[in-house]
């Protein structure tokens, strides 16, 4: 009996074994932050690439034969201009809306998913949407 109580007085190692216990509840929160980051660095990327692909779209194109960039051609400028974590799925989509809706506009659109990546287990996919309308000028002559 008294060999027990001996050994419940005895905290050495009690340090050890309350860092084994917390050390996996700090990496994981760490690595949370580190992934929630990365939504933040998508999201400023795709902000960029949809004010490029805006300028880009309203600008003169002297290249073309009614001076409006096309549809292709701002979506090569929203694609050049995103940045962002590597190892997601940017899309980039130009679209003209209905003729009721607005005439000579294009809807720009970019969308980033990714799956969060915890150490211990994944989470679900995260889906990242902005777009922005812009009125595309028609016919400019120099």
């Amino acid at each position: 009996m008294r060999r027990v109580a001996t050994l419940r007085a005895d905290q050495a190692g009690a340090g050890t074994v309350e860092f084994a216990l917390a050390v996996p509840v700090l990496i994981a929160a760490i690595v949370g932050i580190f992934e929630f980051s990365t939504l933040l660095w998508a999201n400023a990327g795709m902000q960029h690439a949809l004010g490029e692909g805006a300028r880009y779209a309203t600008l003169y194109d002297s290249s073309t034969s009614n001076h409006v960039p096309t549809d292709a051609n701002i979506k090569a400028r929203m694609d050049a201009s995103v940045f962002g974590p590597g190892g997601a799925a940017f899309t980039t989509i130009v679209t003209t809306p209905a003729a009721s809706t607005c005439t000579n506009c294009r809807l720009l659109s970019i969308s980033y998913t990714k799956t969060m990546n915890f150490i211990f287990f994944s989470g679900s996919p995260i889906t990242l949407n902005q777009s922005k309308q812009v009125y595309v000028v028609s016919d400019v002559t120099p």
